[in-house]
C-alpha cells in the first residue's frame, strides 16, 4: 500500500486528516497576528480566525442577512408569499 500524506495542500489549498484533538481544534480557530482565514484544522480548505475583527464582521453580516430573510418569509423556511404557480409546457 502507498502512505498517503495525512497533511499539505494541492494547488494552494490546505488540507488536514489527521485526528483532531480538543486542542487542536480550539487554537486553530484563535490565532492572533494572522489574517482572516486560516487552515482548517480537520478537512480541506479555510476557516474564520475567530481572533480577527474582520471575521467578526462576516459573521455579523451573515447572521443579519439571515435573520432578514427569515422575517420577510415569517419565520417558516421555505414559505413563498407568490402563491401558487401555473406552469404551461407546449409540445
Amino acid at each position: 500500500m502507498v502512505d498517503r500524506p495525512e497533511s499539505g495542500s494541492v494547488f494552494g489549498v490546505p488540507y488536514n486528516f489527521k485526528r483532531p484533538s480538543l486542542g487542536r481544534m480550539l487554537s486553530s480557530y484563535w490565532k492572533p497576528g494572522e489574517g482572516m482565514l486560516v487552515a482548517k484544522p480537520f478537512g480541506i480548505g479555510y476557516t474564520l480566525n475567530l481572533a480577527s475583527w474582520r471575521s467578526w464582521v462576516v459573521l455579523l453580516v451573515a447572521g443579519a442577512m439571515l435573520w432578514q430573510e427569515r422575517s420577510a418569509q415569517g419565520g417558516v423556511p421555505g414559505t413563498d408569499d407568490d402563491g401558487p404557480v401555473e406552469v404551461v409546457v407546449d409540445d
